[in-house]
């Protein structure tokens, strides 16, 4: 909602300026209006400190705007959506994760400071869960249960696309559901893990990013990537497999993850190189049977 307000207040600022209005009829929306939009997030600074709207951000106001304008078309507000003919143009990127020796620098990090332990220890449970930040805090003991194989998993719905997923229960996420449970934020709550902020998880995160001497922008979010590619995918889990654990509707979703299976598949190689390589050492080998 908040981001749909943030949208909200874009829109007025250009209808503002562009037209010099407070307001605008929705039947006076044209392509014109909408690449005219486009071209003033570009540009639009709310606050000298701010820096540039990048390219995808523009792309999700605009996106957030369509959706609005589209409904108003299905209801017959207006006869025609001028959003026909605009294309939304998302830039890939790749996604950023922590290494293993990332990982282990925060899984090393000890802090005095207890609301800079419980962000951690959240940070490192999405890690070996895949589970991002409101899925993880709305996990209750309702969700753990024995799995097909006998052992725990987390059967849950994930909250922004209402897709099933189950995820089998690695030692370092059970261990930290151990720790807090009887913790008192959790004791109260009724959840497995204690509930704090997204805005001051992921500034806490800056926190223990400078401490563990990481230069990536450690965002929570990036843990739930570090749990597809160091965690997952680079110790052979197939992507199919990886996919169904994110919750993934469709596999290319999770084929952004491709520069790692990439540096998968040159330790695989260089595996198999290494193979032939004794393998030949060990025919020029020279037995005793043949030896004068």
């Amino acid at each position: 909602m908040g981001k749909f307000e943030t949208t909200q207040k874009y829109v007025f600022v250009y209808v503002s300026e562009k037209y010099k209005t407070s307001d605008m009829y929705l039947q006076n929306l044209d392509y014109k209006f909408i690449i005219g939009f486009e071209s003033f997030l570009g540009s639009y600074r709310s606050r000298p400190s701010q820096g540039e709207i990048s390219n995808n951000v523009a792309m999700k106001h605009i996106q957030r705007l369509k959706k609005m304008v589209t409904l108003a078309y299905h209801l017959e507000w207006i006869e025609r959506d001028p959003f026909v003919k605009f294309k939304l143009k998302f830039e890939k990127k790749e996604r950023e994760f922590l290494s293993k020796e990332e990982l282990q620098r925060v899984l090393g990090f000890n802090s005095t400071i207890g609301r800079l332990t419980v962000v951690k220890d959240l940070f490192i449970f999405s890690c070996y869960t895949g589970l991002s930040y409101i899925d993880i805090i709305e996990l209750s003991s309702d969700n753990i249960v024995i799995g097909i194989d006998g052992n725990q998993w987390i059967m849950a719905v994930r909250t922004k696309t209402k897709i099933p997923i189950k995820i089998p229960l690695l030692p370092k996420a059970n261990d930290l559901i151990k720790k807090y449970k009887s913790h008192a934020r959790t004791r109260n709550s009724g959840k497995l893990m204690p509930k704090i902020s997204n805005q001051k998880l992921n500034s806490y995160l800056k926190e223990i990013a400078d401490s563990c001497g990481i230069k990536k922008h450690l965002t929570f979010h990036m843990a739930r990537h570090t749990f597809a590619t160091t965690v997952t995918l680079s110790n052979g889990v197939p992507i199919e497999t990886v996919s169904k654990l994110l919750g993934h509707t469709k596999l290319s979703t999770t084929q952004i993850y491709a520069r790692v299976i990439e540096t998968k598949i040159s330790e695989d190689i260089q595996n198999l190189l290494d193979r032939f390589e004794r393998k030949e050492q060990h025919v020029d080998k020279p037995t005793k049977a043949n030896i004068f």
